[in-house]
């Protein structure tokens, strides 16, 4: 049997819901087994036993980032209609969601947690200043945009794929996408402190775009090539403070 579009609309929907009943024995577990349950009903409605049991199946501890596991509620509903087909033991859904959910988990937290977020909260910032309020809901409208677009994305590639979707997330490129939003992210932090020194008066508008700018161009160069962390952000603090004294009081002399 396979599933209806309908039902795997269905299914997805209720996967934004993953950790709406998180708890500390199973994670995500029942918020997996709510995002999976109308497929299940679907797929053993004449046999309320072995429904049962499947259910119990995704009962079991799971706990991955939310966005990320639509590719594991896919390819867990992949294997659940072989499974009811009797092509594949069930065991093999289990091997599969455990197997997946840890390096999903890595992927997930690097490109949405540390990388887009960070680079949309700035993006906010930056549109606050610029325009006001409607910058921050374009943000978040990008924000939104992208993750919903990429668990659909993922959900479909689990379901069409099953173990092969490993293949669909490498060709992603997340974590690389994930290094160049953060420089983005940096730059934009200094684009931000640039326009608020801007509007107070102490440095010039366009010298305190370029001065951000270098900035962050030297800072990411500095940490590219080995440099340490905190000397690195000390020296930045330093040279940015002795430039924006510099500035003003050259400004102050025009």
């Amino acid at each position: 049997m396979t599933l209806s579009r309908s039902t795997l609309a269905h299914c997805f929907f209720r996967s934004l819901f993953l950790q709406a009943a998180w708890n500390r024995r199973g994670m995500q577990n029942l918020g997996f087994a709510y995002a999976v349950d109308p497929a299940l009903r679907a797929l053993y409605a004449g046999d309320p036993e072995r429904r049962r049991a499947a259910m119990e199946r995704h009962l079991g501890f799971f706990n991955c980032h939310p966005y990320t596991a639509a590719a594991i509620l896919g390819g867990a509903l992949h294997h659940e209609e072989k499974v009811a087909a009797g092509q594949e033991r069930p065991r093999e859904v289990e091997i599969y969601k455990s197997t997946l959910q840890g390096p999903l988990a890595a992927i997930g937290d690097g490109f949405f947690w540390t990388a887009l977020r960070p680079f949309v909260g700035a993006l906010a910032a930056l549109g606050a200043l610029a325009i006001g309020w409607p910058g921050v809901v374009l943000a978040l409208t990008l924000y939104n945009a992208i993750h919903l677009s990429l668990r659909m994305t993922l959900f479909r590639a689990g379901y069409r794929q099953g173990d092969a979707v490993i293949g669909d997330i490498a060709r992603l490129g997340l974590p690389a996408a994930a290094a160049r939003l953060r420089v983005a992210a940096a730059a934009l932090c200094g684009l931000c402190a640039a326009l608020l020194g801007a509007r107070s008066g102490v440095v010039p508008h366009s010298a305190g775009i370029l001065f951000a700018v270098l900035g962050a161009a030297g800072g990411h160069l500095a940490l590219s090539r080995g440099a340490r962390l905190l000397p690195a952000a000390y020296a930045a603090m330093a040279a940015g403070t002795a430039t924006a004294l510099a500035a003003s009081r050259l400004h102050g002399r025009f």
